[in-house]
């Protein structure tokens, strides 16, 4: 039982595990500041809310992708149950894990289609696929809006803050093409969010085998009932697997907003900003002929996140992107204990990024997810810093659990190039939180055209 604040408990038992791993190394509690949910499961191998070891991160969407491999190819595990939890104890074996696993990739003839689900699992999603080489392709869910190209699938998570999520695959026939549809998430809690995308994936493509993935499962029996129902009303398969299944029981209220929350007491300090454009290490999107030409859009997208749909080839050709990135950073690098900060989405490069950039190196998001913070031990969340959205966009952003005197040294990581107003108010809240050398990273450049394919 957790007992998180103001009388909010969830209980927790657990059905399947078959690593044998520790909760606690899963994840901890927070208060979501949200009437629909008003609890979260903050995970400590997303490397979203939480700082982690990049290669723990990375080796957790890969250890899911075995066992994918395990339940429905049959094929024996690359991973022990043994070296899992020794990844969980030692930096040195959550590296040495992960190399094992990249290095030993599993092969898929039967095309194969990755989906990882915005805002939380891009990179999770990706990572899952990286584990993967053969007839396999890759796209991420977004809650961007991108009003110059066309969603081939619109659906709805119904207990987020932010629901809708919208796929920009430049070629559709990435679903037509995929005989199976692994779909991952970080957690499900009641799986609507998989009911809904698999309906409008069988209604617009007619796919009928699907595989739901994810680090937890806490779907009740009525939860689980309504996907043999869907099962049943539109002739698929539908098969479940996770790190860890069981199941949840809720007490207490979600906390309403407060005045103040989300908010760190610090002051603004002392910093050094330095900006690196990296965008000539990077293929980008082709723009040409798709709406990019007005001056205040043309800092293109990066190619290869997933967004706009990607294969394994494609896979290789951000491994060579990623070296040469990484390399270029390195050699900025000054810190023993460094901070890697993707923004929003954007996790899976900058992820990949820090786990070429040596010891002392840990990585987390920003996130659009208001949660209430709390200075109490067990508890998820001990510090927030709000920001306005550098996209312009009406939307507040945080950074979580970063703290005066934690690193010597930040990179952030930022996707596309962003207006000096727009960002006036995430550069504020970066230097209040302490840390004396910022690094903002930029891979996409304003008024510049990178065309490739």
């Amino acid at each position: 039982m957790y007992n998180i604040v103001d009388g909010l408990e969830v209980g927790v038992s657990v059905t399947a595990n078959p690593y044998r791993l520790k909760l606690d190394d899963l994840f901890q509690m927070a208060a979501r500041i949200n009437k629909k949910r008003g609890f979260l499961f903050v995970s400590k191998l997303l490397g979203k809310h939480i700082p982690v070891r990049p290669s723990l991160s990375l080796g957790a969407g890969a250890l899911l992708g075995c066992l994918y491999a395990e339940r429905e190819l049959g094929l024996r595990n690359a991973a022990s149950a043994e070296e899992v939890r020794l990844a969980f104890e030692s930096e040195e074996q959550a590296d040495l894990l992960y190399r094992k696993l990249m290095e030993r990739k599993i092969h898929l003839d039967e095309p194969t289609l990755f989906i990882g689900f915005a805002e939380t699992a891009t990179a999770l999603g990706h990572s899952v696929f990286d584990a993967f080489e053969g007839n396999v392709t890759f796209m991420h869910t977004t809650r961007e809006r991108i009003d110059d190209l066309v969603s081939e699938i619109d659906f709805e998570e119904e207990h987020s803050h932010a629901v809708a999520h919208r796929c920009y695959v430049r070629d559709p026939g990435i679903f037509r093409g995929a005989s199976k549809i692994v779909l991952v998430d970080d957690e499900i809690t009641t799986g609507k969010t998989a009911l809904n995308i698999i309906r409008e994936l069988h209604g617009k493509f007619g796919k009928t085998d699907y595989v739901v993935a994810s680090l937890l499962d806490w779907r009740s029996q009525a939860d689980r009932k309504r996907f043999v129902e869907l099962e049943n009303e539109l002739g698929v398969r539908i098969r479940c697997l996770a790190l860890v299944e069981g199941s949840i029981s809720v007490n207490g209220s979600p906390l309403e907003e407060r005045a103040g929350a989300g908010r760190e007491f610090g002051t603004q300090s002392s910093v050094h900003i330095n900006r690196h454009d990296i965008s000539s290490f990077f293929a980008h999107l082709d723009t040409e002929g798709e709406g990019y030409a007005d001056e205040e859009r043309s800092v293109p997208y990066l190619m290869h996140t997933g967004r706009f749909g990607m294969n394994a080839r494609n896979g290789e050709e951000l491994d060579r992107e990623l070296g040469s990135a990484a390399e270029y950073l390195l050699s900025r690098r000054s810190g023993e204990r460094i901070l890697c900060l993707g923004t929003g989405e954007f996790m899976y490069i900058p992820m990949r990024i820090a786990e070429l950039m040596g010891d002392g190196t840990y990585i987390q998001s920003t996130t659009r997810s208001p949660i209430h913070p709390l200075r109490k031990e067990e508890y998820a969340v001990s510090s927030a810093y709000r920001y306005d959205s550098v996209d312009g966009e009406d939307v507040a952003n945080y950074m979580y659990n970063i703290h005066p005197g934690q690193y010597d040294e930040i990179f952030v990581f930022v996707e596309r190039e962003y207006d000096l107003k727009n960002g006036e108010s995430f550069e504020r809240e970066l230097a209040r939180i302490g840390i004396p050398i910022v690094h903002l990273v930029f891979f996409g450049k304003q008024n510049e055209r990178r065309v490739t394919e």
